[in-house]
């Protein structure tokens, strides 16, 4: 087995009943906590602690170091160790037989002795904005920089004509922090149901703004000239869902049944919409 990493825990008090004849009496006793945890390299990892603490004598409970010993233990037995990775892409289908082709999480990593300084290097243009919402998105994540992958981190360079916009999208996988570098712009997002609340403001050059992870957001040039925004993002492949794009533009069309009864709207209103060329600017 490995050598345990150690973690310390300072836990400045942890409350202890003291029994006696007479009538329970609770003390407060400052100790230090330490406890490692091992893993093996077995497929199921086994999880070990090791716990002491330090006796700190009270002449009126004269309590004894096993007990605080025992005590700690089992308030850091009831810690939680296990978690799933984060998804790096939609989905990631399992295999029961490998001899179909294999996938991981993610990328695949080159050797480190290979890697050169291109593997951490792109040159971001400005964007084309000559299109129907009159902004362009150019994303930098791990399919840009490939030494991106397992840090993740990425951004992106968004480009905005006089009222461009950036309509209402999402990303599933990573919050996002935009700051103004030119112009000003409109931006928000709706948190989830039952509330739907919409939260906006005006950003000028300079001002930071955070759209949460999953939430549907937007932002609109509201000045008199063009606009440029960075937004960094909290996964190497955060993805993005364009609302209408995908309600309208789907391949295969979703029932229009589907949208009529999801939108309140006339069938004639959904199939003039499916109808339509749903421009991606990213």
């Amino acid at each position: 087995m490995e050598t345990p990493r150690q973690i310390f825990l300072h836990l400045p008090y942890v409350k202890i009943v003291c029994s006696r004849k007479t009538s329970p009496v609770q003390k407060i006793i400052p100790i230090r906590v330490e406890f490692s945890i091992g893993f093996s390299s077995s497929t199921a990892p086994e999880y070990i602690f090791f716990v002491s603490s330090k006796q700190i004598y009270n002449k009126e409970s004269n309590m004894k170091s096993s007990y605080l010993f025992f005590t700690a233990f089992l308030a850091l037995a009831s810690c939680a160790l296990a978690f799933d990775p984060s998804p790096l892409q939609d989905f990631c289908v399992a295999i029961n037989d490998t001899k179909n082709g294999v996938f991981v999480n993610g990328k695949f990593c080159k050797d480190p002795k290979l890697a050169t300084a291109n593997d951490f290097f792109f040159s971001v243009k400005e964007g084309n904005t000559s299109n129907s919402l009159g902004s362009k998105v150019t994303p930098v994540t791990v399919n840009e920089i490939l030494g991106l992958n397992t840090l993740g981190i990425s951004l992106a360079r968004i480009d905005f004509g006089p009222r461009g916009l950036n309509p209402p999208h999402t990303h599933p996988r990573g919050t996002e922090i935009l700051i103004v570098l030119e112009g000003t712009l409109y931006v928000g997002f709706v948190t989830s149901n039952p509330q739907n609340r919409l939260i906006t403001k005006v950003l000028n050059k300079g001002d930071v703004f955070v759209f949460p992870i999953g939430l549907i957001h937007f932002q609109l040039n509201v000045g008199y000239g063009n606009a440029v925004a960075i937004g960094g993002l909290s996964s190497q492949n955060p993805g993005v869902i364009t609302i209408a794009n995908a309600a309208f533009g789907s391949n295969p069309e979703i029932s229009s049944e589907v949208l009529t009864k999801a939108f309140q709207v006339d069938n004639k209103i959904v199939d003039n919409l499916q109808k339509q060329f749903w421009f991606d600017n990213n």
